[in-house]
Order: C-alpha cells, then sequence, then structure tokens
C-alpha cells in the first residue's frame, strides 16, 4: 500500500519537481553516508592513513573546494532548497537561483568552517626559531667562541630536544651547565650562552 501511495506520489509531480527530488533524495542518501563514514573513519575526504608519517614538513595545500564532500553538500541542499521553491509557488527561474544560491552558501561555509579548523591544528614539525629564548643543559661540552658544536637538551613546541650548539662564550660550557638560547646558525644550529645577565 505504502509503495503505491509513492508510486501515485511520484507519477502525480511535473518533471521539474522529479529532477530536484531525485537530487534531494540522492544526494541526502550520500550525505546521511558521507557522515556515517566521517564518524566512523575520521574523514571522508581524505586518503587512507596518515601522510605525516611520510612528509612531516609539508603543510599541505590546506582546504581544496572542489572536493567530493562539497558535491555531496552542494547537491543535498540544492535539491532541498528546490523542492522549497516548488512548494512555495516560485517560478522556475526564482526556484533554480534559489537552490544554486543555497548549495552555494552551504560550500562557502564549509569552506570557512573548514579553513578556521585548519588553523588550529599544531604540525609537529620542530622549528627552531621557537627555541630561542628557552633555557636548557648542555648534554656534550661546548667549545669556547665557535670553536666547534656541542649538544644541549632544551625544550621546544612542548617536548625535550637534543639539539647541537655553538657559543661565543669566551670560555666551554661544561656538561650539566645551564645555557639560554640566543640565537640560530645556519638553520639547524643552537647559538647559547651561559651567561643569564
Amino acid at each position: 500500500m505504502v509503495l503505491l501511495d509513492i508510486s501515485t506520489w511520484w507519477q502525480g509531480m511535473d518533471f521539474f519537481s522529479k529532477i530536484f527530488w531525485a537530487i534531494a533524495l540522492l544526494f541526502s542518501l550520500l550525505f546521511f553516508v558521507q557522515l556515517i563514514a566521517s564518524f566512523a573513519a575520521g574523514d571522508g575526504d581524505e586518503s587512507f592513513g596518515d601522510a605525516d608519517e611520510y612528509v612531516s614538513g609539508d603543510d599541505g595545500i590546506g582546504y581544496q573546494f572542489f572536493t567530493i564532500r562539497n558535491m555531496i553538500a552542494f547537491f543535498t541542499f540544492f535539491g532541498w532548497a528546490g523542492i522549497a521553491g516548488i512548494n512555495g509557488g516560485l517560478s522556475k527561474g526564482f526556484t533554480i537561483a534559489l537552490a544554486v544560491a543555497a548549495g552555494s552558501i552551504v560550500v562557502i561555509m564549509m569552506a570557512f568552517l573548514f579553513r578556521s579548523m585548519s588553523k588550529l591544528k599544531q604540525s609537529g614539525t620542530l622549528q627552531l626559531k621557537n627555541a630561542i629564548g628557552q633555557v636548557g643543559e648542555t648534554y656534550l661540552f661546548i667549545p669556547a667562541s665557535r670553536g666547534g658544536f656541542g649538544k644541549v637538551h632544551v625544550k621546544v613546541q612542548g617536548r625535550l630536544h637534543e639539539l647541537q650548539a655553538i657559543t661565543d662564550d669566551a670560555e666551554q660550557i661544561a656538561t650539566g651547565k645551564l645555557v639560554k638560547v640566543t640565537g640560530i646558525v645556519n638553520d639547524s644550529i643552537l647559538l647559547v650562552t651561559s651567561s643569564f645577565s
């Protein structure tokens, strides 16, 4: 009986309405499946696995506008807005314009949301500039007046790191002595001093 009612309802619509109903129902189903997949696996639009372990220094290309996720969202809201326009008695032109506007607004809102969320993401890549001003401890003695390299333990970005260091101090800095990071040399070596004055 229910199938007969659905069939009668479908046959009673004009072609224009059928297009919007077909789009709305199909993409709503896809939207629901995508939502379930996102909760189950993390992200429905991303590649499988964790790429960060392969490209630790790569920040990626950020939010992509043309994706399957956005297409599904666009057509879901396109279809339902079109149905609302038809039921509201709008002309075909206004109905299409309303549907396109609704789909576009949703995609733009998603772009803004994901871009805002990506700014909250913290990269695990070590940025040595964040060590400047930090206090650490000498692990291997550091020769005086940039006469060679030593090593220090210093906390950077919330983690303890063992890093190469040199000093401009006139005397070598012994193992186990506290040092302060004053600069970065060649983007990979810390410049430290044992003087805190």
